[in-house]
């Protein structure tokens, strides 16, 4: 069996701060991560390993300098790796991305089918969840996105169950390979990488992939395959509203709990009758 996981690296996020002037991205001196969101779905891809043996396929687009990233995934034991880096990949959008990635997966393809291709839910820069959709509807797979849980998977028959966090409860849905899931945050820990997996991280020849390699339409990609624009990045401007202290005799929890209702709706005003209204349609 052969496990896609789609990482990016990023800047990371409790240290990215916001020209004052220019009000863009100040990247310079920001360390880079694997983004979090990914790593979830990299432990679990690396769990279906040691229950069934499978192989597990690390794949990034991004500069050079992602193959940091990479390594790393390496070291907690992924078992191959594929840089795609390309000046015609600058400027993608989740479109553009979501078409290079898709094609980079259908070459592995080519080496062993691929059965289930992991993402993470989204990217702590971009922030869309865009990618891991557009991955699967471009190769035509199941979409599994929002998973808390595998709770089993069949190697013979080719079926996983799982649980899906939706609105209102969990769903549990069954399906055949192949498949693409997105894992959702806090469902596992990413493992300590061991010693022999470091060294092999650290000796292994990574591939290395241009579009020459795997993309067919270069107009898909980079600015020219992007319709996304950002016309502006700002930073929120910050609230001068102070916290109100609300103090009740006695400390009751009762009367306290009144007094903070009341001053919520004395603030929102049209709150209270959205409320009923909701309340009204058993919503």
């Amino acid at each position: 069996m052969h496990i896609v996981v789609c990482i990016k690296q990023v800047p990371d996020s409790a240290q990215i701060r916001i020209h004052p002037v220019t009000n863009t991205i100040m990247r310079q001196g920001v360390p880079a991560i694997i983004n979090p969101f990914d790593l979830f779905s990299l432990e679990e891809a690396l769990r279906l390993k040691d229950q069934v043996g499978a192989r597990v396929t690390v794949l990034t687009m991004g500069p050079p300098m992602a193959e940091a990233a990479l390594r790393k995934a390496l070291s907690f034991g992924a078992d191959d790796a594929v840089l795609l880096t390309d000046r015609k990949f600058a400027g993608s959008d989740t479109l553009a991305t979501s078409y290079a990635l898709t094609s980079a997966i259908r070459k592995l393809s080519e080496e062993e089918p691929v059965d289930i291709v992991f993402c993470g839910k989204q990217t702590v820069d971009g922030d869309t969840a865009q990618v891991g959709p557009g991955i699967c509807t471009r190769l035509g797979l199941q979409q599994l996105t929002y998973i808390s849980k595998i709770e089993s998977f069949d190697p013979e028959k080719k079926e996983i169950t799982v649980h899906r966090r939706a609105e209102g409860g969990v769903q549990v849905m069954k399906t055949k390979l192949p498949v693409m899931i997105t894992m959702l945050e806090g469902t596992n820990t990413i493992r300590f990488g061991t010693m022999d997996d470091m060294f092999r991280a650290a000796r292994y020849q990574l591939k290395v992939w241009n579009k020459d390699h795997c993309v067919e339409d270069e107009t898909k990609v980079g600015l020219k395959g992007s319709p996304t624009v950002v016309s502006k990045v700002f930073v929120p401007k910050p609230r001068a509203e102070k916290a109100k202290f609300i103090e009740v005799e006695g400390g009751d929890a009762g009367a306290l709990a009144s007094a903070a209702v009341e001053t919520i709706f004395a603030a929102q005003p049209k709150l209270a009758g959205e409320l009923l209204q909701r309340a009204a349609q058993g919503m």
